[in-house]
Order: structure tokens, then C-alpha cells, then sequence
């Protein structure tokens, strides 16, 4: 039995997993349905599996469609509106890449249950812990400007001044949030991911047709020609479907909502729903933007989304600019409570605070203080007269591409720790995988740096460079794992499934530290400080933009 305490956390008694605050141990009391610590049955009948995945569907859905937040709708609307249907290609590609980072997410989730921040503090020092949660945090505070930029405009559609809406969502936000009750947050949050699908009227609104739509999604294109604008836009479609404060928030709010290794297949189902729901709503806003605006004097000319909105009001009529404000204040404020408590789940995981929406406000003050504190200074910069609203939306967007690949690599490495996943580490394939994400994320994110240093570099040319010094060195990297491996090698032994599921991570303070190489220690520097002239990069671009509207 483990009775240590770490960080003024209080233990879990009677448990030997990492699990420290008696918050997160059990029954699942999810927005639809129960399921009791003791329940061990099996479920045999479909009607039984279906009443469980009820019960543990949240996390998955939540995090996938509250990144089709504000910051989404505005980019995906601009990618419409400036670039018709030649750009909705990138969405399906990015299925795979949403369901392959949160499977992971998913298991370390489970069977830690711990935060992603504390298991980033705890496996790789102090350093990395404050470089990762430093770039959330960033990152994270300005997502939720843009939550309340779009909540502004939104209500800007109906003549709803901004010192009226943007306090009141708020205050609304924090009412919700710190209820004390995990079942009460995620009804409310389940109902804001239903009025999501009011962008399918929407788009039907904008009289769609099948063969341009189809030719955008099947043959890979950019209308006008590649150039540093377009690739940004690109990027920040990258940024906006997957973006880092993900992997914080559904590892923290599956440990929340105390899901356990026995059902993580559920919890994937949950998941794959959720990419699906969240790349089917992004293509249809596309949509509604490049044939709402085809052929019209605003083609080509995106300003930001409250434009959208008067915009498809005087092309489709009130009822369209009525419905986009409508889906636009929808994902504002689901984008900012899931980033937001995001963002809280990490604080209380990295300085060791009570940090459960099972808590009341008095049990977890520094957790709520935390969350209200970013939504009130949030809310307090959009009040501020004559910002550029619309850029520092896309912007954002594409920062989180920018950042979304040392996110990947910390994901990676964690999961191929056996000390912390145990019999639930990475197979060989999926290390594949995860590898050529990180590196098509990087050379999307070195063409952003190239063509910002140089504007008249051929992008198309550059492209091809970097994918090539791609495929040789993944190709280098697979000989080199290749050789490592011992010859004759047997292969590990199945593992039962029984053992699988109640396999639960030791308290990190009785696991050793990982030794990192010298080769590694080198590889991650190199990054952090690519990232830096990434970032410094990304802002002159975004400057350069601005002194041109």
C-alpha cells in the first residue's frame, strides 16, 4: 500500500497505482449513464456494451468538438471564403492524426492516473515540465481571447454590445464549470456538442454541389497557387483540428471521470465518434463559405467571423447570418470551457493542487481560482477598442501548429515507457505512424519559417526538398531501429487480457527516472530552439499581414 503524498495531495488508501487525490477513484458518473467502482461484469449483449459506451462517452467528443471552436469556425470560414473547396483535402488527412495523438492520450489517461503535465514533470525533470506547460500556457491564454472574440462577434450579429455578452458568457462559463458536480459539466458540455450540428442546415443554406466538393476533398490542390499565405492558412487548419491543450485536457478529464483500463476500448469509440463529428463539421463550414461566397464580391476578401456572418445575411438571407452567429457562439464558449479547464487541469497537475470537477469550489479553490482567473483576463483584453480581432484569430491558429510537434514528441516518449504503460506501451507500428506525423507536422512548420524569411521562395519546390529530406531520414531511422534489434529476437508473449486491464501505473515517486541519451538531450534542444525562431517567425508573418488589411 502506497500512503505517500506528493505536492499536498492526499493519498488514495487501499491502492497501489499512481492515483493520489480521492477525487478521481469511483463510479463513473457520466452525463448519460453510471457505472459502479465494483461493476466488474462483463458485457456480453449489445444493449449492455451500448449502455456502458453511453456512460463513458464525454472525453473523446468533448475535446474533438471543442477544438471546432472560434478560432476554428473563423479559419475554416476564411479557407471558404478565399479559397472555395480547393482546401478541404487537408481535413480528412487530419482523421488519422486526431484519432492516433488521443488514442495515446486515452491509455496514458487511464492507466496512469495522473495529468499529462505532472507525468511530463515527474518522467522528464523540472526543465521540460515548465518548457511544456510554459508553451500551454501561452498558447492556451490566447485560444481563449479568440473564445471571446467569437462570443463578441457572435452576439455583435444581433446588436449585443460586447461590454453585455462577453461578461455575462464569462460568468456563465464559471457558473457551470464550478458546480461540483463532473455530471452536471459534461451534460451541459454534451449539449453544446448537439448544437454543434446546426453547421449542416447551415451549409444546406448555401445550395451545395456534389462535384466541386468532392473534387476539394479527393484531389489535393490550392486555388491561386502555394504561397506563404496560403501555407499559413494551412497550418492553421493543422492548428485548429489538432491542437496541443488536447492532449492536457482529455488525459486529465478521462482520470476525472475515473475511467480505468477496463474501458479504454470504449473510451476509443469515443474518440473516433468525436475526429469524425469534428472533421464532418469543419468540411461543412468550409462549404457554406465557398459556395455562399463563389462568384461574389467578397470571394477572396475574409476580414474575420462577424464579416461571415453580415456577409452570408446579405447573400443567403437573415436566417443563414442568424444560424452562422448562432454555430459561432456555440463553439466559443464550448472552446473556451474545455481550454480553459484544459488549462487548470495542468496547474493542479504540475504544482500538485486539488484540481477535480467533483470538488466543490471550497475543496479546490486554487483549481477554480485558476480557471476563473484566465476567463476573467481573457474576456478583459476583448473589451480592448480597435484590436485586430480577426488576425490574432488565425494567428493563434497557426501557432498551434507551430507548437503541436514538441507536444508530440512528449506524447511519444511516454508512451513507450514501460514504467508508466506497462503492458500498454506503443506497438512497433503505431511508433511508426506517430513518427511520420511529427515529421510531416515539422516540414509543414519549416515551410511556414522559410517562406516568412524568404517571401519568394517557390513553395511548391520547397515542399518537395523537405519531403524528400523526410522519407531519407525516416527511412536512415527505420535501418537504424532495424540494426538495434537483436537478431532472433523472440516475440514478446500475448498478454492476458484480464492482467491488461487491471494494470494500473505505480505512484511515480517508486519509479526511476528515464536515462536520456546524449544524442536525445541534443534532439530536444534543437527543437526547443527551433521553436522559439518558429514562434518569433510566425509573429512577423502575422505582423506582416496585419499592415496589409
Amino acid at each position: 500500500m502506497a500512503n505517500d503524498t506528493l505536492d499536498g495531495t492526499e493519498p488514495v488508501a487501499g491502492t497501489t497505482s499512481a492515483v493520489l487525490d480521492e477525487a478521481h477513484i469511483g463510479d463513473i458518473r457520466g452525463a448519460l449513464g453510471t457505472i459502479r467502482l465494483h461493476d466488474t461484469g462483463a458485457r456480453r449483449g449489445w444493449g449492455a456494451r451500448l449502455l456502458t459506451l453511453a456512460a463513458i462517452v464525454g472525453p473523446g467528443i468533448i475535446v474533438m468538438v471543442g477544438d471546432n471552436d472560434a478560432g476554428g469556425v473563423a479559419t475554416y470560414s476564411q479557407a471558404g471564403q478565399n479559397y472555395g473547396t480547393s482546401l478541404l483535402w487537408v481535413l480528412p488527412l487530419l482523421v488519422p492524426v486526431l484519432i492516433v495523438n488521443q488514442e495515446m492520450v486515452v491509455r496514458l489517461g487511464a492507466v496512469t492516473g495522473v495529468g499529462h503535465a505532472r507525468l511530463i514533470k515527474e518522467r522528464f525533470g523540472r526543465f521540460w515540465g515548465l518548457f511544456s506547460v510554459g508553451n500551454l500556457l501561452v498558447l492556451d491564454f490566447l485560444t481563449i481571447v479568440t473564445e471571446f472574440i467569437g462570443v463578441d462577434l457572435a452576439l455583435g450579429y444581433f446588436g449585443v454590445s460586447r461590454y453585455v455578452s462577453v461578461p455575462a458568457a464569462a460568468l456563465g462559463l464559471v457558473v457551470i464549470t464550478a458546480s461540483g458536480s463532473f455530471r452536471r459539466w459534461e451534460r451541459f458540455m454534451l449539449l453544446f456538442v448537439v448544437a454543434n450540428f446546426l453547421v449542416i442546415p447551415l451549409a444546406v443554406f448555401s445550395h451545395p454541389r456534389a462535384g466541386p466538393i468532392v473534387h476539394g476533398l479527393l484531389v489535393p490542390g490550392i486555388a491561386g497557387g502555394a504561397n506563404s499565405t496560403s501555407v499559413l492558412l494551412i497550418i492553421a487548419i493543422v492548428g485548429t483540428t489538432v491542437a496541443p491543450w488536447q492532449l492536457f485536457f482529455q488525459q486529465s478529464n478521462i482520470v476525472d471521470k475515473r475511467i480505468t483500463p477496463r474501458y479504454i476500448n470504449y473510451e476509443r469509440v469515443d474518440t473516433v465518434i468525436g475526429s469524425l463529428v469534428t472533421v464532418v463539421g469543419a468540411c461543412a463550414m468550409v462549404v457554406t463559405c465557398s459556395f455562399a461566397f463563389s462568384h461574389t464580391a467578397f470571394f477572396g476578401h475574409f476580414t474575420d467571423a462577424g464579416g461571415v456572418a453580415r456577409n452570408l445575411g446579405r447573400e443567403l438571407g437573415h436566417a443563414a447570418g442568424a444560424l452562422y452567429a448562432l454555430v459561432l457562439l456555440n463553439a466559443s464558449i464550448i472552446g473556451a470551457a474545455a481550454v480553459t479547464l484544459g488549462t487548470s487541469y495542468a496547474f493542479g497537475d504540475f504544482f500538485g493542487a486539488h484540481h477535480s470537477l467533483h470538488r466543490s469550489f471550497f475543496q479546490a479553490k486554487g483549481f477554480y481560482t485558476s480557471f476563473a482567473g484566465l476567463v476573467a483576463v481573457a474576456a478583459a483584453i476583448v473589451l480592448i477598442p480597435h484590436a485586430p480581432l480577426g488576425l490574432i484569430t488565425v494567428a493563434v491558429q497557426a501557432l498551434a501548429g507551430v507548437l503541436l510537434p514538441s507536444a508530440a514528441v512528449f506524447l511519444l516518449l511516454l508512451c513507450n515507457d514501460r514504467e508508466v504503460l506497462g503492458p500498454w506501451v506503443n506497438r512497433p507500428w503505431l511508433n511508426a505512424l506517430t513518427t511520420l506525423v511529427i515529421g510531416v507536422l515539422l516540414v509543414m512548420s519549416l515551410i511556414l519559417v522559410a517562406t516568412t524569411a524568404l517571401p519568394h521562395i517557390d513553395v511548391t519546390i520547397l515542399a518537395m526538398v523537405l519531403a524528400g529530406v523526410l522519407v531519407v531520414a525516416l527511412a536512415v531511422g527505420g535501418v537504424l531501429m532495424s540494426l538495434r534489434r537483436p537478431q532472433g529476437a523472440a516475440a514478446a508473449p500475448p498478454i492476458p487480457r484480464a492482467h491488461r486491464e487491471s494494470w494500473r501505473m505505480p505512484p511515480l515517486a517508486l519509479l526511476g527516472r528515464p536515462e536520456w541519451s546524449r544524442a536525445r538531450v541534443l534532439t530536444m534542444r534543437a527543437l526547443s530552439g527551433y521553436l522559439v525562431v518558429a514562434v518569433v517567425l510566425l509573429l512577423v508573418k502575422a505582423v506582416q499581414l496585419g499592415s496589409t488589411h
